[in-house]
């Protein structure tokens, strides 16, 4: 791993992301003993290497737009007269506080964003639906999740590239595949194997036109090439080759109450993921 290829180098995105950005900093420890905590704008965490003056971070956002919670007004409103009651805010238009401030300082950017989209745990449809804003009011009539997406990566994508400090190099990361057998994570879901999938399993988990439980990693990308398609990102493809590795979840060692089918064992399926991230990069610098 060439890190003199990594001056400032910041992942934007889910829990997903935090795994591929620990998975560096366990990497980069292992190689330079002096290490500072540097936490930069907006970061949940951040590191400096001072052997090799390289700083890596990490942004959370869950969806890249900003969003909390919505309550209906009793004055009425757009919303209130369609019977919502509560739900989530998503202003499709406006980056969330958390990594809107990396743009200036980050020489390299590598962003995520999928698992929330299709979370109904998280954004019941029913109880607490996700309702999407732009500038400043309801997108009416409302849109499903899917649409959402679409239009949070048709304004984050161009925001990005006009926001980012010139010369800066920007990554946007496939999705990472789930792997829960006998339902969800919430429904008694569970991985248990101890062997990577053969070719025809891996089409039985993830074929969209199965739509099964784990279906919403080729989804998001159906998504993400789309609008990703004629931008000035680099897209950092590992969905293939990490759907194979149905025996590299924590499962039942993740420290939580059902099975952690989603999130990676370290070392593990991560450390190949920066592996091709600098392989990326180093191909860059040798074509310039």
């Amino acid at each position: 791993m060439a890190l003199e290829t990594l001056p400032l180098a910041g992942f934007v995105g889910d829990s997903l992301n935090r795994n591929m950005f620990v998975s560096l900093f366990c990497t980069l420890r292992r190689t330079s003993s002096e290490v500072k905590k540097w936490r930069p704008a907006g970061a949940d965490r951040g590191f400096t290497f001072l052997n090799y003056n390289l700083t890596i971070s990490y942004h959370r956002t869950n969806l890249l737009a900003r969003y909390g919670r919505w309550s209906a007004n009793t004055n009425g409103g757009l919303l209130e007269s369609l019977g919502y009651k509560e739900g989530y805010r998503i202003d499709v238009d406006i980056p969330e506080g958390t990594w809107e401030e990396a743009l200036s300082f980050h020489d390299i950017l590598i962003f995520n964003t999928g698992h929330w989209w299709w979370a109904p745990a998280k954004f019941d449809p029913v109880r607490s639906p996700m309702l999407f804003f732009q500038k400043g009011t309801p997108v009416m009539p409302p849109v499903t999740p899917h649409v959402g997406l679409d239009m949070v990566l048709k304004n984050m994508i161009p925001l990005v590239q006009k926001r980012i400090q010139p010369g800066a190099t920007l990554f946007f990361r496939t999705q990472s595949p789930r792997h829960f057998e006998g339902g969800d994570w919430d429904q008694g879901g569970s991985c248990q194997r101890s062997q990577p999938l053969s070719p025809q399993e891996v089409e039985e988990f993830f074929s969209v036109k199965k739509k099964g439980t784990n279906v919403e990693g080729r989804l998001v990308n159906e998504h993400l090439y789309n609008a990703l398609k004629g931008s000035d990102f680099h897209i950092l493809d590992i969905t293939h080759m990490s759907e194979y590795r149905a025996d590299a979840h924590p499962s039942t060692a993740g420290g939580k109450k059902h099975d952690d089918c989603m999130h990676w064992c370290l070392p593990g399926i991560t450390d190949t993921w920066n592996d091709l991230f600098v392989e990326r990069l180093n191909n860059m610098k040798s074509r310039s």
